[in-house]
């Protein structure tokens, strides 16, 4: 026993964890004195979950005492029937973090790598790290993952291809050619991960979540969430839909209890809420064109987004940066998100939110842009 560890005066972590720079979520909390909060930083729904859904969580507090079904059983059924999908080829779990953790825990070891794009998803980087391997950071094209540059960055130790389509901070996505040619290019042994987690919000002709692709390929897993569009962050809901044997090592590597008995219920109840998830399309069809209109109307860039958000960006003028902007409206009780954790310190996101909380957002940058004190 030579090895540093075995010499130390308390446990040690195995080399790479503690260089993991823990995620951390959108603020949630205003300055002192604020009365009123409009909390635009995590991407959650302005409409909330469906009241069949909430009501169906509400219930299943009269059996608590019980383990909840393994398997999530019915709820894997509704998410098959819902999008015409075999169950026996869903995972559930505990948002869709922990199904991209399983994922990267199954086919990422010590010497692999795990490949995703310049502003993609935070938890790709910090599952792969955990799991020991290595990421590998691929420049974008104005914002927008680049197919070539992926492929160009595979290399024998490539296990993982992670793909946010839609991507989170920048609302951007790549037409489903894009992402088939994507798959076309990757050696047969690299599993291409699809992160649909905002497949919902996209009104456009030459998107797709991925599931024509992962039918007909064994080497393509897509993850969906309840969090988003279904109003259910709180409960953490997630699923991905993969290739019989993707399924058979996830469901060997997962908690036996993974999803809680009030999450499968109340996601059961979203999915069977069609009006619901009709009415939060509408309201971020309305919203999310008007709320860009506004803003590049007083100078500030916004890259064109099909999620419910928006990447504003701002100058690096002393009294103008996205950090003094940050400061200026949450002194009024608007949070928005800071992404220089994203490599993105000149920016801030924006969640669509309530038509009160969107008309406030407008009016607190054009007092920003003006010069107005807070």
């Amino acid at each position: 026993m030579t090895s540093a560890s075995a010499t130390s005066a308390r446990p040690v972590p195995r080399p790479g964890v503690l260089a993991i720079e823990p995620y951390v979520p959108g603020k949630s909390a205003a300055p002192a004195g604020v009365s009123k909060v409009f909390k635009l930083s995590s991407n959650e729904t302005p409409l909330g979950p469906s009241p069949r859904a909430r009501d169906a969580y509400a219930r299943a507090a009269a059996k608590l005492e019980l383990y909840p079904d393994g398997g999530a059983v019915a709820l894997r059924e509704a998410i098959g029937a819902r999008y015409g999908l075999d169950p026996a080829r869903i995972v559930c779990g505990s948002g869709s973090d922990e199904i991209l953790s399983l994922l990267t825990s199954a086919y990422i070891g010590p010497v692999d790598e795990g490949l995703y794009s310049q502003y993609g998803f935070l938890v790709y980087k910090l599952a792969i790290l955990a799991a020991g391997g290595t990421p590998v950071v691929v420049p974008e094209r104005n914002f927008t993952a680049d197919v070539d540059a992926m492929l160009a960055a595979v290399t024998p130790r490539t296990k993982v291809v992670y793909l946010a389509n839609p991507n989170n901070p920048t609302g951007t996505y790549l037409p489903f050619d894009e992402v088939k040619r994507l798959h076309a290019g990757l050696p047969p042994h690299v599993l291409l991960v699809l992160d649909a987690a905002y497949a919902e919000y996209v009104r456009r002709n030459d998107y797709s979540s991925g599931i024509e692709l992962v039918a007909t390929s064994d080497n393509v897993v897509m993850t969906r969430t309840f969090s988003k569009i279904h109003g259910l962050a709180l409960v953490r809901l997630g699923w991905c839909y993969g290739p019989a044997h993707v399924v058979d090592a996830l469901n060997r590597i997962r908690g036996p209890f993974n999803v809680n008995g009030p999450a499968i219920e109340a996601g059961i109840a979203a999915l069977a809420d069609e009006g619901h998830m009709a009415a939060a399309i509408a309201h971020n069809e309305q919203w999310l064109p008007w709320l860009t209109r506004e803003i590049e109307a007083l100078g500030l860039p916004v890259t064109p987004s099909v999620g419910n958000f928006l990447l504003i960006h701002f100058p690096k003028t002393p009294g103008r940066t996205a950090k003094d902007a940050d400061a200026f409206l949450s002194a009024r009780g608007i949070i928005l998100r800071a992404v220089g954790a994203y490599g993105l310190p000149d920016a801030l996101r924006l969640t669509i939110g309530t038509e009160e909380a969107n008309r406030l957002v407008v009016d607190g940058l054009k007092a920003f842009m003006a010069g107005g004190a807070s």
